[in-house]
Order: structure tokens, then sequence, then C-alpha cells
């Protein structure tokens, strides 16, 4: 009786999953395939953290980023303990200082002897959510608030900053950089990439060569060119919106190749023409009609073209070209790096650089994950 019962189930049990995607929407398809890409859903879930980390970087640090002190410069690492023994205690061993007779430096070790007590969620400097809430809550920091006890998890920098608190505030740079100038290229390569494919003609002929021209142009001279041009005395957030414009300025071509050749099939389509003769403009054809039908393909290149962003403002920054000091980014971090003494000396330094690799291959196993649930065909 249980099998005929099973038999009798399993036809309904089929044509109840067939009714389900019957009747969901493209988006709820893509969300299902992509579903079955764990690695893509964990990457995701490594950057929904990252940009947390974007929008509050103060409650993460656990100091200034800009705090200074010289005399305790180049302090290595101060790796987090969860167990004192057999005991559930967090802690960090402390550091200990002894003046080098030969170059009179400051020689740092760790000292495990030594523990500092660490706890969550515990005051520290003052900040403001999001610009709005004021708090001085932070998420980690010293149990004591003896200035001797200083958490520095990712040891500090020639001038005693923490290298921690900076790479929270670097994140929130670079992060932000690549996602608005990927925005911006977005729409500059959908709606010149759709002017170029629906209308044809002299504005195809014109962008087309406009793409050429800029993809034939080499990367590294362009990027001296515009920096140059720069002023030298332009605040850090005049920089910031520059090297932001530049980037998508650079970085639509692709896209806009891509959208012009959707759009030339897409146009001879007969859901455009029932558009045309029911009277909607040609702006309204484009963004209602036309764009939707391949929105995921858009999100998926755009989600590979954020690394891409990434790498490059983190390039320009570690040459110099980019942002510059007192702006805090994984380019700017990583200057700190480029003397061959002072890695060896303080390897911490080319964290940032790690960080880097780990964020560029989130996005691109996301966008991997993207492209094959957005594609049709590959299920």
């Amino acid at each position: 009786m249980s099998a005929q019962e099973a038999i009798e189930i399993t036809p309904d049990q089929v044509n109840t999953a067939e009714e389900r995607v019957s009747v969901a929407s493209n988006w709820t398809l893509v969300w299902w395939r992509f579903k079955k890409h764990r690695l893509a859903l964990i990457c995701g879930g490594l950057l929904i953290f990252l940009y947390i980390i974007v929008l509050v970087p103060d409650f993460f640090a656990t100091e200034d980023p800009e705090f200074t002190e010289a005399r305790q410069a180049y302090i290595p690492t101060q790796p987090l303990h969860f167990f004192d023994g057999a005991n559930l205690s967090l802690w960090v061993p402390g550091v200990t200082g002894k003046r080098n007779p030969t170059t009179l430096r400051m020689e740092w070790t760790v000292d495990e002897s030594k523990k500092i007590p660490v706890q969550f969620f515990v005051r520290g400097y003052t900040y403001k959510i999001l610009g709005l809430i004021q708090t001085d809550i932070h998420l980690i920091g010293p149990a004591s608030s003896d200035i001797k006890d200083r958490l520095s998890l990712l040891g500090t920098d020639r001038l005693g900053r923490d290298q921690w608190s900076r790479l929270m505030f670097g994140t929130r740079t670079s992060m932000t950089i690549g996602m608005i100038a990927v925005v911006l290229s977005t729409i500059f390569g959908v709606l010149l990439g759709g002017i170029s494919g629906y209308f044809g003609g002299i504005p195809d002929l014109i962008i087309q060569r406009l793409i050429e021209l800029l993809q034939a142009l080499p990367t590294i001279p362009i990027w001296l060119a515009l920096t140059a041009a720069l002023p030298q005395d332009w605040r850090p957030e005049q920089v910031f919106f520059a090297i932001t414009i530049i980037l998508s300025l650079i970085g639509w071509t692709t896209l806009g190749r891509e959208v012009r050749g959707r759009f030339l099939a897409l146009r001879e389509e007969d859901f455009v023409l029932a558009a045309e003769l029911a009277g909607c403009s040609r702006l309204r054809i484009i963004t209602r009609h036309m764009v939707p039908t391949f929105m995921s393909h858009i999100i998926a290149t755009a989600t590979l073209a954020v690394p891409v962003m990434i790498v490059s403002e983190t390039s320009l920054s570690f040459l110099g070209l980019g942002l510059r000091p007192p702006a805090i980014s994984w380019g700017v971090l990583l200057q700190e790096a480029q003397n061959i003494q002072t890695i060896a000396q303080a390897s911490w330094l080319l964290f940032p650089g790690l960080v880097v690799i780990v964020a560029v291959l989130a996005f691109n196993l996301v966008g991997d994950g993207l492209r094959d649930a957005a594609d049709p065909y590959s299920h």
C-alpha cells in the first residue's frame, strides 16, 4: 500500500514543481539557480559583511585611524586568543620592546606571558553612525582603559598607527570607489550601447568609433595623463570623486558593445514593434521593454566589473597616481610596503594586499554564479 501511495503522490509532486517554475518570475528563477552555487553564496555573504564595514568602519575599528604614536612604530601583530588554558577567555599577548644598540631602533616582540584581556562592544573614541547617530561603542577592544594595554590586531605602521583600524577605513574607500565606478560605467554602457544598437546610423557610428578609441588607448599612460591633470591642492574627497569618474569613463566600453549587440537583435522582435504601435516613446521602449529582458546579464557583468575597478584603484594609489594620504584606501596602505627593507621588518603591512585578493575572488565567484544563474541555456 505504501508503494502504491508513493506511485500516486510522485506525479502530483512533479506537477506542483512544474507549476511553481511556470509561474515564477525571472528573478525567482535566477535566485533558485544561484542558491545551488554554494561557493557563490558563501562569497556573497562575505561581500555583504565587507559592505557592512563600509557603512560603519568606526564600529569595527579599535582606534582612531589617524592616531599616531611614533614610539610604538612597527609593533607586530597581536593574535586573538579565545582560550586561556581550558577556560574560555578572550585575550591578546602583550608586546615588549627594547632599543637595538646598533641601529638605535625599537624592536618589538610578542610576549605571551603578558595577557591583555579583550572584550566585545567596548567604549572608545566617539563617532557618528552614517553621520547621524553619535556613539562610542566599538565591536572589540581591550577590557582595560589603560593606554598601555593597546590592541593592535594587525600591528602598526611606521607612524605607530593601528593597521586594523586603517584597514577598516581603507575597505570603505576602495569598496565604495569600485561600486560607484561600476554603477556609473553601467549607466554609460547601457545608455550609449542602447542608443547605438536601437537607432543605428550616425549615432551608432560615432559611439562605436569612441569605444574603439578608448579601447585602443594604453591604460597606464592614460592614468598618468589624467592624474597629472588633477590639481595637487585638491582635497581627498575631490580626488576620490575624480578617480571614480576616470575609472567609470574608461570601464563602460565592453558593456556598451554587449548592449549594442542585444539591442540589434531585440529591435526586430514582435514586442518592440507592438510597443511602437501602441505609441510608446523610444526612451520608454528602451528602458521598460528592452533593457529588462537582459537585466540579469547586466547585473552579472557589473558584478564581474567591480573587482576590476577595485584593482585599478588599488594600483593607482599604490603607484602614487590615485588617492594620496591623508586619504585611506587599500592602495594607500600598500604604499607602506613598497620598501623591501620595510617588508622584511614588518611583513604585516602586506595584509591589505591579501584583503584585495579575497575581495576580488569573492566578486568573481559571485559574478560567475550570477552569470550561470542568469543564463537560461545553462540548465
